[in-house]
């Protein structure tokens, strides 16, 4: 009974490795016990005074911006507390508007005095374009039913006429010269000089975001990347547009934006702003901006710059200007005013008093010591 004997042999081998492992999980499960309750009694056995992790002196904006003001007049730090009317929350897009749409098949709807001027002349560029294309076509048409061989078994041999010749030069220059004047409108609109008024921004284009600072208000810089698309999506904001950090910029004021680049050629193009302004190293180039009305608008880089061009997306938050000046406060930016107001202040202020002696009758500070005052030894 060969077989039968290795089979009981199997079975026995089995149950002792059965029992080896039931042991060990028991030891385990009273090793976690033991340690988990020494953790629970070191956890309840915390007093008030005891930390577990280094806790911030000052309590952050952000939380501050959570408290009501009138709870919050006991914090560390009362400054920090932000009303809420000053404080910035990104704006929500509209949809359609500053963003590219599917099956658009027109160019964007501009927010810009310069935009809307630009479009103006595309849609009467295309009505023209339009107008000459039906009138040719219906030459051809008319040559090909009149002047076939069948109409016209003897073609005529004229080989000049001189008003049809006059006609077929004048139209065409009449036409060339009407497109040329606002043309050439659009043109000098486009290298408008800002004026002194202008707020003063500057864009850079690094390898592969941007960085917009504020010249005008404390040299401040905010850093812009690209969105994961989820995240995009999330925030209800188009794929591959949106950004972490906007430029915040005021709407109806005229800005003078400044681009340049600190590594290659970038450009900052804006399709729904009419704005497109190369970014060269080295060169500061500059351009009028105003938008017409508080929104989003995106844009992109617009010139081949390496392996992430495609990931550098620009996105342009126009803001009233009372919120665009709470906004740059908010990043530490200040304003001529603040200033003024500081100078002001400080004139104000009482002089201070030089430091005088203890001893009755001594000379004041600065004064030239005499016998009386002089120190001994």
């Amino acid at each position: 009974m060969p077989v039968k004997r290795d089979n009981m042999s199997s079975i026995q081998s089995l149950a002792a490795h059965r029992g080896a492992f039931r042991i060990f999980a028991a030891l385990f499960a009273a090793l976690v016990l033991a340690f988990g309750f020494q953790a629970a009694y070191a956890q309840s056995t915390l007093e008030s005074g005891d930390l577990v992790a280094p806790v911030p002196a000052v309590t952050p904006p952000a939380a501050l911006e959570q408290i009501d003001p009138a709870v919050a007049a006991d914090v560390a730090d009362p400054d920090a507390v932000v009303a809420g009317a000053d404080s910035y929350s990104p704006m929500a897009p509209v949809e359609g508007k500053g963003m590219p749409s599917d099956g658009l098949l027109d160019i964007q709807d501009q927010f810009s005095e310069d935009g809307r001027f630009a479009y103006d002349l595309h849609i009467g560029l295309v009505w023209m374009m339009t107008l000459i294309s039906v009138f040719v076509l219906a030459l051809l048409l008319y040559v090909v039913v009149r002047f076939n061989r069948k109409a016209n078994p003897v073609p005529s041999k004229t080989t000049h006429n001189t008003l049809i010749e006059v006609v077929w030069t004048v139209v065409p220059v009449l036409i060339l010269v009407a497109i040329a004047i606002p043309s050439i409108g659009l043109l000098a609109r486009q290298y408008e000089v800002p004026g002194e008024d202008a707020i003063t921004i500057k864009a850079t284009g690094y390898q592969w975001y941007w960085g917009y600072s504020y010249p005008d208000n404390g040299e401040f810089e905010i850093i812009s990347n690209m969105l994961d698309e989820e995240e995009a999506l999330a925030r209800g904001e188009p794929g591959q547009l949106a950004v972490d950090n906007r430029l915040v910029v005021p709407a109806g004021v005229p800005i003078r934006l400044q681009v340049t680049a600190a590594d290659v050629i970038h450009s900052f193009a804006v399709p729904s702003l009419w704005f497109k302004l190369d970014a060269v190293p080295g060169r500061l180039n500059e351009r009028l901006l105003e938008i017409e009305e508080p929104g989003v608008y995106y844009g992109q880089c617009s010139e081949l710059c390496g392996a992430r061009h495609a990931y550098m997306p620009i996105a342009v938050e126009a803001l009233p200007m009372n919120e665009w000046r709470a906004w740059v406060r908010a990043q530490g930016g200040t304003f001529p005013e603040d200033e003024a107001a500081a100078a002001e202040a400080e004139a104000s202020l009482p002089p201070l008093q030089g430091p005088e002696s203890a001893v009755p009758g001594a000379p004041g500070a600065g004064a030239a010591p005499t016998e009386d005052t002089s120190p001994t030894t």
